[in-house]
């Protein structure tokens, strides 16, 4: 990949403590507060601060791959975070995916499919596939940094990955049954790879997070008694592995979940939840209604990042944590994530407000 960075990091002297976005995952105002991130896109990096880690981070040659893990904890250093993000996604090895990141039709659309779909083979090909580069990226944390994350996307996303959300529905009209016994399966396929990750790895990893997006804008993508359940029992199987070894569990989740809150909270037992957009609701929306709670991850519509002026960005931001301050746990960045789309600008206007603001509210 060609080009020529556009380094606009202002310099910035830092010490992470992780041990800050741990109090907020755990639902307590930290001493400084941490700032968070889903994930940030390649160029973005590159724009910020002049490396290119994705290029080298899943390198087959090994010593290029622990290089670009460390430029990438490097990134996230530089850049005021006492934490990097991570997920190995199971996406990438399950056979026969595609259907929910590349628009592929689903591999499984009846009984037949599902029976003679390779379930005991996932958790071995995961493996097969990340443990290399997940001790790369454990080997490469700074002592005073940790990660944020684990195995990346939930139980909805990866059933949708084998059959299709529009297949999915069809099947849950047509075979009520095969529709729960894929969420079983696909339960059982994730809690073996969770309950291995965890034993193996998660000494890198303060808070562990999966993604699943389990609405859009006005409601859930699936009903409601569904969710309840065939997705928050499965997810309770995972929380309490985590934890059993003494760490919080972060849920990112997109979209309008009011109706299912309750449940994810009291059944699912996250500590902390990461996404919002202002068409949905604020976030100090999010931190009033559940702030006494679980912790809050978010803070800024990313559409603000994306077409309003460093001044305006700055407005918002010094608003919005006017009206959370000390409401629990919080960790403020983004409400979504910094895709390449985000300018560089916005991004950086966001960084540099709240870390000037924390410079003057440190407990």
């Amino acid at each position: 990949m060609g080009g020529i960075a556009v380094v606009l990091l202002k310099k910035y002297e830092f010490q992470p403590d992780y041990r800050n976005i741990v109090m907020a995952a755990n639902n307590q105002w930290a001493p400084r507060l941490p700032l968070y991130e889903h994930a940030v896109g390649a160029k973005v990096i590159f724009e910020t601060v002049g490396t290119r880690p994705f290029d080298k981070m899943f390198s087959k040659d090994m010593a290029e791959s622990r290089q670009g893990f460390r430029e990438y904890w490097d990134f996230w250093r530089q850049m005021g975070y006492d934490t990097a993000s991570m997920e190995f996604c199971l996406c990438g090895v399950l056979v026969g995916g595609g259907a929910l990141g590349e628009h592929k039709d689903g591999c499984i659309k009846n009984r037949a499919d599902f029976e003679r779909y390779p379930w005991k083979d996932i958790p071995r090909l995961y493996f097969e596939a990340y443990a290399p580069y997940i001790r790369n990226f454990a080997e490469a944390c700074p002592p005073e940094m940790r990660a944020i994350g684990g195995v990346g996307n939930g139980l909805f996303e990866t059933v949708q990955d084998l059959v299709g959300y529009m297949d999915l529905c069809y099947i849950k009209g047509d075979d009520e049954e095969l529709f729960e016994d894929i969420f079983k399966a696909m339960g059982d396929v994730q809690y073996r790879i969770w309950e291995r990750f965890i034993e193996e790895f998660s000494d890198v990893f303060c808070v562990l997070r999966f993604g699943d997006d389990l609405g859009f804008n006005t409601m859930t993508l699936i009903s409601t008694d569904d969710i309840r359940k065939n997705i928050i029992p499965q997810y309770r199987r995972i929380t309490d592995k985590v934890h059993a070894m003494g760490k919080p569990f972060l849920l990112h989740s997109c979209g309008n979940l009011f109706a299912v809150f309750d449940e994810l909270i009291d059944g699912a037992k996250i500590d902390a939840k990461h996404s919002n957009e202002d068409g949905i609701a604020h976030f100090s929306t999010w931190v009033e209604r559940y702030g006494d709670r679980i912790g809050n991850f978010g803070g800024i519509d990313t559409d603000v990042l994306c077409r309003y002026p460093e001044t305006y960005i700055k407005d918002y931001i010094l608003d919005c944590l006017d009206k959370v301050q000390e409401r629990g746990g919080i960790a403020f960045s983004s409400g979504n994530s910094i895709p390449d789309y985000v300018p560089a600008e916005g991004y950086l206007a966001m960084i540099d407000t709240i870390r000037a603001w924390r410079q003057d509210h440190r407990l």
